[in-house]
Order: structure tokens, then sequence, then C-alpha cells
């Protein structure tokens, strides 16, 4: 990856773009464009560079959809909204992406980073891409369970609750492409630890629920597993479960 331009097409038509350690997928079709996940305010910039390397604009994407409602994941939404940007997102988490910090996780964040020192530099760089400043969305969309979802690509969503009530991920079955979000990462910036896993106990709201919800990934038999956090996992949605269990939750 460009550190200037901080995207790269993990799989033909899927671009991630990073920042501070949170992914996000602009998503191109002979149909047009779909952006999964806001990612954080700061990945703006990322985002209008690969836009003009694709010769588009922000107006081109044809929809928005967020795996969850956390702050890191619709920095952009808001703003993109304000451009006619369509946003969708499983009911259960409307309310949660209107208020982006309005949720409790399993434990008190603060002592546990205290704890866990290894996930201070990537939260520390969180805040410095704008963490601490997201405004909500009122998405204007819901998206089912097992539904495809009518945009660009076509996603089936798999409600995969646990890190928040009403996360999803979503399975493009003609890629052979599983976008993760949350519900399964190769890095958490809460320990700064890698490898195939649930998100830390500091941000997720039931940690058992997250471990069940791994199963309806596994039931994907997905090649390729785009997470919400890390790099991209390449040996099988299976292969990454097993060893999400064996780390099970912290």
């Amino acid at each position: 990856m460009a550190p200037a331009s901080r995207w790269v097409e993990d799989r033909r038509g899927f671009f991630r773009l990073t920042v501070a350690a949170t992914n996000c997928y602009l998503v191109t079709t002979a149909d047009g464009v779909t952006l999964i996940d806001g990612g954080l305010p700061a990945t703006g910039g990322p985002l209008d560079d690969l836009l003009r390397h694709l010769g588009l604009t922000r107006r081109n994407i044809d929809a928005l959809i967020l795996t969850h409602g956390h702050f890191d994941h619709v920095g952009l939404a808001r703003a993109l909204s304000a451009e006619g940007v369509p946003v969708h997102v499983h009911p259960g988490d409307h309310r949660l992406a209107r208020h982006p910090y309005s949720y409790r996780p399993a434990v008190a964040r603060v002592p546990y980073l205290i704890g866990h020192p290894g996930g201070l530099p990537f939260i520390g760089r969180m805040a410095v891409a704008g963490a601490l400043a997201v405004r909500g969305v009122d998405a204007d969309h819901a998206m089912r369970d097992g539904e495809t979802v009518d945009v660009p690509g076509r996603p089936t969503v798999l409600h995969t609750p646990g890190h928040t009530g009403g996360h999803c991920a979503l399975l493009f079955a003609s890629d052979d492409v599983l976008v993760s979000g949350d519900a399964l990462v190769t890095l958490d910036p809460y320990t700064g630890v890698s490898g195939p896993q649930i998100v830390a106990d500091a941000a997720t709201a039931d940690a058992a629920a997250s471990l069940r919800s791994l199963e309806v990934l596994e039931q994907t038999d997905a090649t390729v597993v785009l997470p919400g956090h890390g790099e991209p996992w390449t040996r099988g949605i299976a292969t990454a479960v097993q060893r999400a269990r064996i780390v099970g939750r912290h």
C-alpha cells in the first residue's frame, strides 16, 4: 500500500481504505459503487484520492452500508448522506449510528487499556484521525438478516450480533468475499494483537454473542475475509474462525 494513498485493491473491485488501523471498503462493479463503512473523519482524504484515481467523485457512490454504528465506522456517514448517498444499517444499530458513542462495552475502556498498553498507540492514532468528534447519521435504509441489498455488488446481509446488537457482515457470494466488519478482525486496536479474533471486551457489548456469531461467518465458506481492522485473511473463513475461537474473549 502506498503510504500517501492509504488504499489498496485487495480483490478485483474491492478497494480497502485504512486510516488509524480502521478499514472501509469501496466496492466497484459494472453497476456502480458501494462503500462499506464510513471509517474515521480523516478517511475523507484517502477516499477522495481513491475516487479521483478511479475517475469518480463522492456523488458517484451509490450507497453506504454500515456494518455497525460505532464511531470509527460512521466517521464519513453524515457528510456522505448530506451529499445524497443513501445510508444502510441494521435496525438494531439505527440508534447507535445516530449516536455513535452511546454504547456500553462489556468492561470499562480506560482500565482495560491501562492493562493492555499495546493498544494505546492505536487508540491514540484513532483520536488524531477524529475519533473523538464523530457526528452520527440518520440512516435511511434498514437492512435485514438474509436479504440481498439492492446496491452495486448485491451483498447478502448476515446479522452477527455481539460487538453491537445490530452488527452485520456482508457476503459478496459471486466474488467469494466476506466483509466481516468487527465480527471478526485480524488486528484488535484495543490490544495491538494481530491474528483472527473477536474485538476486545473494552469495545464489545456481548462477547459471548460475538463468539456465537462466528458460526454465521463460518457457514459462508468464503475464501477471502475483509475485516474492519487488520489485514485481509485469504486462507478461508473456517481457519479464521478456528483461530478466533482459540483466542476467545479477551
